[in-house]
């Protein structure tokens, strides 16, 4: 059976395995189209082919257990895989692994086949892809374009659909710049959600691993098999993954003000960025322009700031004794520590909780932040002129998410005018991993399926008719507990909606009745172990019971007692929460 054509996603090859297709296929398919695309500069280290059929015919002959079962990946080389070289693109620095890092451990064990380890920018220092003693993997999309970086050869592995998903890391924005210049997704998790040991540090307190693949549910699927907590690594968070859901029908979307965006001039990518706000407009969202300049200023102080010294601390040896071992901008980049004291550390941080307050209440505006996951596109010759300032500008609007400790997701729009591949990065509060992923999937035309939108054993239905509904001034409250939607229905004709009086916010009272409207409502689920936590917030007289819905369904959801409607206004007649909150 020919598998040239074959798309490398996880549903694509499940359904090949599930109709005769081997294992040992897939891996010599793996290796005739590394053998055809003639880019050696993508790996540090490949696995001889005999090495991964005989992991391949160890797999058990059926899937059953192992969610990854023959699913070929690679890892970036200062991700440590057991008995293979760990280099981090500087060759004086490589050591053999004696484990595999915790989150290849995982991978391998849930049955997913490891090709190699990829090239990077030298000591994951770089967003370029082009500072590697192993060379320059050409770019998928233009081999005149930089490949992006420092996970170069894990987002190019992807995007040649040379395997299905691979792991990078993720400091400054290395899990978001390749894939946006790639044309593929790059999930930048919550910080200590992916365990960091068995990794290379750049910035210890900063670092994440990232993940590569060709859409978003393959992404979050690795992520989900991936996040667990590691009480090896001192870094290492307690996070449970929500589910992917569906789109809410409304949410609240902050992009830069227009006075604020920064695109070096490139007219193109700015109307780019101008489509893609149309689709999300499209999708349901709300937007709202936000002054970005706090957030700039944070992704300044990443390496213009003290932060610098923390990588220091990786290479100092190599740096005091062996400085010829160094690619000459890496070294320039992290020898500029020397010039950092302990004052201008502490400095940096009380500058650093200034600036995240003032973020992080602009953030509390909306749901999501939507940026241009690069401002501008430069080219190989574009680093031979400046190795400096291109890598500058392209951190722009990436910098600045792990030292304010958001999440994000790099997801690709439709082309721009000169064909160069759009795209955007979404970006939310930690933890909120699945949100994220849920409106990046809809943005790429897919809606979760029915399977992600059943309630699990540990998840709670609530109906919501007002101010927690998507969009509206409360929502947060679910979203931020891991909430996610499921759908947006009415109620049976059987009861009727009241304004309640005070406020801000103002809040609905909903009362079922023999003869009365159908109401719209959302329905959304809720981690059980959140639902004490969000019902402390729900003041008299709201309360929960039971909600009818017109499906034939129904639901846990808000309420109100009767007698807190006594100088309230029935607003029945509009049907809807949202339109009596219409100017």
């Amino acid at each position: 059976m020919s598998l040239i054509k074959l798309p490398f996603t996880l549903s694509s090859l499940r359904k090949s395995y599930a109709s005769g297709v081997k294992p040992i296929d897939v891996v010599g398919e793996v290796y005739q189209r590394i053998q055809q695309l003639q880019d050696p500069a993508i790996f540090i280290y490949l696995r001889p082919k005999e090495d991964v059929v005989a992991e391949a015919n160890l797999l058990p002959a059926e899937s059953h257990g192992l969610p990854l079962w023959g699913i070929p990946f690679v890892v970036k080389d200062n991700i440590n895989v057991e008995g293979l070289p760990t280099t981090a693109a500087c060759p004086d620095y490589s050591y053999i692994a004696d484990k595999d890092a915790f989150v290849v451990e995982k991978l391998r064990k849930a049955g997913a086949l490891l090709i190699g380890k990829a090239n990077l920018d030298q000591f994951a220092t770089g967003l370029v892809g082009v500072r590697s003693p192993y060379g320059v993997p050409r770019n998928a999309t233009d081999p005149e374009l930089i490949p992006g970086g420092s996970s170069s050869g894990s987002a190019v592995a992807v995007a040649q659909k040379l395997v299905v998903f691979s792991l990078g890391t993720d400091t400054a924005g290395s899990g978001r710049v390749p894939a946006a210049l790639n044309n593929i997704v790059g999930l930048k998790p919550s910080l200590g959600s992916l365990s960091a040991s068995g990794v290379v540090p750049a910035c210890r307190t900063l670092d994440t691993l990232s993940i590569f693949a060709q859409n978003v549910e393959d992404a979050y699927e690795i992520f989900e098999n991936c996040c667990e907590y590691d009480h090896n690594d001192a870094y290492s968070k307690q996070v449970k993954p929500g589910k992917i859901g569906k789109c809410p029908s409304q949410f609240k979307v902050g992009v830069p003000d227009k006075a604020t965006r920064i695109f070096f001039g490139d007219s193109i990518q700015a109307e780019n960025f101008e489509q893609n706000i149309e689709r999300m407009k499209s999708l349901g969202a709300v937007i709202e322009e936000i002054d970005f300049s706090p957030f700039y200023a944070v992704a300044h102080m990443l390496y213009k700031g003290a932060w610098v010294a923390e990588r220091y601390t990786v290479i100092e040896e190599l740096l005091r004794n062996h400085p010829e071992a160094l690619h000459e901008v890496t070294k320039k980049v992290i020898g500029a520590a020397n010039q950092f004291s302990a004052a201008d550390a502490f400095r940096g941080m009380y500058r650093l909780k200034e600036l995240e307050s003032i973020a992080k209440s602009k953030l509390a505006m909306v749901d999501l932040l939507c940026v241009p996951s690069i401002p501008t596109f430069y080219t190989l010759k574009d680093l031979e002129h400046d190795p400096m300032t291109p890598n500058n500008n392209l951190g722009t609007y990436t910098n600045f998410v792990n030292l304010l400790d958001l999440c994000a997701l790099t997801v690709p729009s439709s082309c721009r005018s000169d064909r160069k591949p759009g795209s955007i990065t979404l970006i939310a509060s930690a933890g909120r991993d699945s949100y994220i992923a849920t409106i990046g999937q809809a943005f790429m035309g897919k809606q979760a399926d029915h399977h992600d939108t059943e309630i699990s054993k540990d998840e709670f239905k609530i109906a919501v008719c007002g101010a927690h509904m998507s969009g509206m001034p409360l929502n947060h409250e679910l979203v931020s507990r891991g909430a996610r939607f499921l759908e947006a229905t009415y109620t049976l004709p059987n009861y009727r909606l009241y304004a309640l009086p005070g406020g801000p916010p103002h809040r609905p009272g909903l009362i079922r009745v023999k003869n009365g409207s159908a109401i719209e409502v959302e329905v959304w689920a809720l981690p059980k172990g959140e639902v004490g936590g969000f019902m402390e917030y729900i003041p008299s007289p709201l309360t929960i019971g039971t909600i009818y819905l017109e499906n034939g369904q129904y639901s846990h959801g808000f309420l109100v007692e009767s007698d807190g409607v006594g100088n309230a206004d029935d607003i029945s007649h509009l049907g809807s929460w949202r339109k009596f909150q219409l100017p």
